[in-house]
């Protein structure tokens, strides 16, 4: 299992992240998680859509609550064909009851919960903690990572305005 260091901090403090690095020009790796309905759900099942995968620490959190209901706010004015996941070690009820209380109907989240497959194949479990990093990637409709961002320090938001850019290139 590779380890590595160096890339990103949770309240200052350096992580150590587990899988290989995902870089743009590669293929999304398929992994299965589960919906908000305990079903399982296969990452590729959003192929022929630009898609933004949002990972997150824990939708309990400040700035993953923010993170979510801004990319959900997004999610209307990019239109059908894009598709928008916010990805977390949450249980899934807690993803569905969170998603109730705040509104959230243009954002899917998907638990990672189970077996960790998408934090280990995209590289952003913490070792420590077992939870995810926030980092942000854009899928292609072909399903290739066309962008990756590293949120530095596990507490900041992402850079909107480069997420939402690169997706209107990609549509």
């Amino acid at each position: 299992m590779k380890e590595r260091t160096g890339i990103v901090t949770m309240k200052g403090n350096p992580v150590i992240l587990l899988g290989d690095e995902i870089k743009a020009g590669q293929d999304a790796p398929d992994v299965v998680l589960t919906d908000n309905d305990l079903k399982p759900f296969k990452l590729s099942s959003f192929k022929g859509k630009v898609t933004v995968l949002s990972a997150v620490s824990s939708l309990d959190t400040s700035v993953c609550d923010t993170e979510t209901r801004r990319f959900n706010k997004e999610a209307t004015a990019l239109g059908p064909d894009v598709a928008i996941a916010t990805i977390s070690m949450d249980l899934p009820f807690a993803q569905k009851r969170w998603c109730g209380a705040a509104g959230i109907q243009n954002v899917i989240t998907l638990s990672d919960y189970r077996d960790a497959a998408f934090g280990m194949a995209y590289g952003v479990l913490i070792k420590d903690l077992r939870l995810l990093a926030r980092v942000i990637f854009v899928v292609d409709k072909d399903g290739d990572v066309q962008y990756v961002q590293y949120v530095r320090e596990i507490g900041e938001e992402p850079d909107y305005n480069e997420v939402i850019a690169t997706v209107k290139k990609l549509l």
